[in-house]
């Protein structure tokens, strides 16, 4: 079926953040978008409501009529799903999110892609707001909310699209990575961790993604890539097109030098193979945003943009809802809310706190939520991430009953190695028990980092009612 004979399309999980992201585009493309979902709730819900996409509670047969001219499935919808086999029994035909987007809205254009373990969100959300003050209108689909856009996708009025994109799987039908179907003509790559420990065995089957995508990047175009992350070296190798490197390091073709954070506003010279382009100013924390700033930099200085609009739109970046957001200030105390759930996202997380606030004591408040923090996986490198907190709290695991007994992360066992190296720590296993230490322990200055990959019991909201 041609794209211009579809009129109506359905899509099965809607609510999901990068579901709502392509209901939101194709409706935008003037297609008529419905869809379904079994968990509807803020925010996506209400980004969907305000663009007029209506919403159907629960997966029912019914749902599936003879008008619908085209089908989305996310991917955490299972084959035996009520709508999917409707779908297949009516012979509608069926697509992932990646490919749909990949289909509508990349092809003919020019495709930046963000990937890596770590900073995809943000590193794309930046990057699609620099391309945004200097006028190129980009297309972008990133997994958070940009607070400069106050959404999460915007229709590209140019020749540019940005994507972040996810190694994890596509769909019940399609078990290769979402970033396969993205059509780079340009990457990002920011890190190789092991992640995402309920599909991929270990870290040689996440490098094994990688490699997949490197290769299909627009020989024409180019990669960036960081430098000191040994996990990416015997990656890379197998990018057809023009590699370069980034970070602190003096080998690196685009280099950080004289680093410094004051008054709110990391401060930067950037230099491209020895020379010198100019100095940046970035109103976020920590070292790690640096080295996202100075990718999209490098990506946006590459594609022909001047320094001068890149340097006003990084100083313009009002960043993205939960990643490292002050959602409040109650007595003295600062109560942040940030997405980590990785060790490495959690030690990057506090070292930016600790820049930030260098005088006040940091509380680590974590959740492990992700598939993979509730896993063994990282019982014994957690305990170190955690090693800037002054003081630390692990609640219990969100859902432990969706993973197997044996595989569990001890939570118990996290803050008693915590405790072993010298540091505070505690494990409490609600919410409220959480509130209530804080609440009796807290002085002026403290700062509470809150990380979790969900929505943690809205404890953000709970811990500033009582303070």
């Amino acid at each position: 079926m041609n794209t211009q004979d579809i009129k109506n399309i359905y899509i099965i999980a809607i609510c999901g953040t990068g579901m709502a992201s392509l209901a939101g585009l194709l409706k935008g493309a003037v297609y008529r978008v419905t869809g379904s979902d079994a968990n509807v709730y803020p925010p996506m819900s209400t980004l969907l409501e305000n663009a007029g996409i209506e919403i159907k509670p629960g997966y029912h047969k019914e749902n599936i009529t003879g008008e619908i001219d085209l089908v989305v499935v996310g991917n955490a919808v299972s084959k035996d799903n009520e709508e999917v086999l409707a779908v297949q029994a009516a012979d509608i035909p069926y697509i992932s999110m990646p490919q749909a987007l990949s289909r509508f809205f990349l092809e003919g254009r020019k495709s930046l892609v963000v990937t890596g373990t770590h900073g995809k969100t943000t590193t794309s959300a930046l990057l699609s707001w620099v391309f945004e003050v200097c006028g190129q209108k980009p297309g972008f689909m990133v997994g958070g909310w940009l607070k400069n856009f106050d959404t999460n996708h915007q229709l590209p009025q140019g020749d540019w699209f940005i994507t972040e994109g996810d190694e994890y799987d596509t769909a019940f039908f399609d078990k290769g990575p979402k970033f396969l179907h993205y059509r780079p003509y340009a990457a990002i790559l920011t890190s190789i961790e092991f992640d995402h420990a309920d599909i991929f065995r270990d870290l040689d089957h996440i490098k094994e993604s990688f490699r997949k995508f490197m290769k299909i990047i627009d020989p024409k175009g180019f990669l960036l890539v960081e430098i000191s992350d040994q996990n990416t070296k015997d990656v890379i190798n197998h990018a057809p097109c023009e590699v370069e490197t980034y970070g602190f390091s003096d080998q690196a073709d685009w280099q950080v030098a004289g680093y410094q954070f004051a008054d709110g506003h990391g401060r930067f010279t950037l230099k491209h193979k020895g020379t010198e382009v100019r100095q940046f100013h970035l109103p976020m924390i920590g070292r790690h945003n640096v080295l996202n700033a100075v990718a999209v930099t490098a990506l946006a200085l590459k594609c022909g943009l001047s320094a001068e609009a890149v340097s006003q739109g990084l100083q313009e970046f009002k960043g993205i809802k939960r990643r490292q957001e002050v959602v409040g200030e109650k007595n003295e105390v600062t109560v942040i809310d940030d997405f980590a759930h990785h060790p490495t996202a959690i030690h990057l997380t506090l070292e930016g706190a600790k820049d930030a606030w260098p005088d006040g004591r940091i509380w680590a408040v974590f959740e492990p939520r992700s598939a993979t923090s509730r896993r063994k996986v990282f019982e014994e490198s957690l305990p170190d991430s955690f090693k800037l907190a002054d003081k630390t709290i692990i609640a219990d695991l969100f859902a432990p009953e969706k993973v197997k007994a044996e595989e569990r992360l001890d939570p118990k066992k996290v803050v008693a190695a915590i405790k072993e190296k010298g540091r505070e720590a505690w494990f409490f296993p609600t919410v409220e028990e959480i509130i209530d230490f804080i609440a009796e322990h807290q002085q002026p200055g403290d700062v509470v980092m809150i990380m979790s990959s969900g929505g943690f019991d809205g404890i953000h909201k709970k811990l500033l009612d009582r303070l």
